[in-house]
Order: C-alpha cells, then structure tokens, then sequence
C-alpha cells in the first residue's frame, strides 16, 4: 500500500478549518475593538459585534466561552500596543529614574489616549482568579496572562536595573511592578472624570477639578517615591 493512501485524508481539511476559525476569532475581536474604542466597554452587546462580522451571536459563543473571554482577548490587543509603547519609551531613557519616568509617561499617556483600555481592564480585575478560570479557556488565560506579563516584564526590568546601579531600593520589583500597574489604572479613571472630592468643612463636601497632566505628574512622582525609599 502506498504512503499516500495511508496518510490521513483529513490533515488539509483541518488546517483550513483551522485557519478559518483564527481568522472569524480575529474578525470577532477586532469587531470588539472598534465597539470599545467607539462606545465604550459598558455598552458593548455581543448582539453588535455579531452583526459587525456578520453572523449570530451563536457563532460568537462557539469561538469564545462566554463575554469575559471575549473582552479578555481584546484586552490582549490594548496590552501588546501598551507593552510596544512602554519598550519604545524605556529604549530612550538613561539612568534608573528617567526609565520609570518615561516608562510610567508611557502608560498614562496610552490609557488617557484609550479609555476602553481602562475599562476593559477595570472590568477583569474586578473578578477573582478562580472566577476567571472559571470562566475562560485554559488558551485565553494564558495569553492574557502572557500579555500583562510582557508590560509589566519592561517596568520590572527597569526597576531591578536601578536597584542593581544603587539607585532604587525596592526588596521586590516584581511586586511593585504589579501594584504600580493596578494603582495607575485607578488613577487614570481619576482623570478620566477630572473630579476630585474633598471637605469644604467638616462634613461639608466639594468638588475641585483635576486634569490628566496633573494624574500623569502625580504617577510618576509617586512610583520615583515608591522605587527611592530610604
């Protein structure tokens, strides 16, 4: 019997359904992305996205397990656009504190310029890890985690490098890596609604305005803080 008719007469039927598949994902969460970057995350339906691709919303749950792993895989796409922006601004930097300078610039001017970004990341930190699991593929996990990890892998090695030249005192980057992340994305919803709330007098409160330049300032002064310590 000859080597061809024992070789399986479905591989080449596969791998076109397979690229198929990649590429209804891909239409599917650049479909996403538009809805996010137009309307915002809180008022993205999956019913709208089907219709931008033209098909049903079953066809939308057949390649994603449900709405989170949608939205996790179009973070994906904020973060691999982040992670490029964070490494082109620390190739400029020089010594320890202009790196975390300019690295931190980088994130608060991505997130002013894509609130979705924000949200959407707003939006996943607020489930639990096992929720998550839960709740998303083994594949999109892991890719997310993988994107978040390559970003904050660029602030960790700036941080690592200046306590290495002296400069910092950290006892660990790789956690203030993490909470400078997470408190940068609070800080950039702060200037997304420019409002500051205080105590006019006691029990008396107000409001005072705060811009975007103000929040950026007050993240960088605060991570330089955080990375000095003495």
């Amino acid at each position: 019997m000859s080597s061809s008719a024992t070789a399986p007469p479905t591989d080449g039927r596969r791998t076109a359904a397979a690229a198929r598949r990649r590429k209804r994902e891909a239409e599917i969460i650049a479909a996403t992305r538009e809805l996010f970057d137009r309307a915002g995350v809180r008022d993205a339906q999956i019913d709208q996205i089907a219709r931008a691709v033209g098909v049903n919303r079953a066809i939308v749950y057949r390649h994603f397990t449900g709405k989170e792993e949608l939205f996790a895989l179009t973070l994906v796409q904020y973060l691999d656009e982040l992670k490029a922006a964070l490494e082109s601004a620390d190739a400029a930097g020089n010594d320890a504190a202009d790196r975390l300078t300019r690295i931190t610039t980088a994130f608060v001017d991505y997130g002013i310029a894509h609130p979705a970004f924000v949200d959407c990341a707003q939006t996943l930190m607020r489930r639990t890890g096992p929720e998550l699991l839960e709740e998303m593929s083994e594949s999109a996990v892991f890719r997310l985690g993988r994107a978040i990890s390559g970003c904050l892998a660029v602030l960790g090695a700036a941080l690592e490098a200046g306590v290495e030249s002296g400069e910092f005192e950290v006892d660990d980057p790789t956690l203030l890596a993490n909470t400078l992340y997470a408190s940068g994305l609070g800080a950039l919803q702060l200037a997304r609604v420019g409002i500051l709330v205080k105590e006019a007098a006691p029990g008396i409160p107000t409001v005072g305005e705060i811009s975007p330049e103000q929040v950026r300032d007050y993240l960088v002064a605060s991570a330089l803080a955080l990375a000095t310590r003495h």
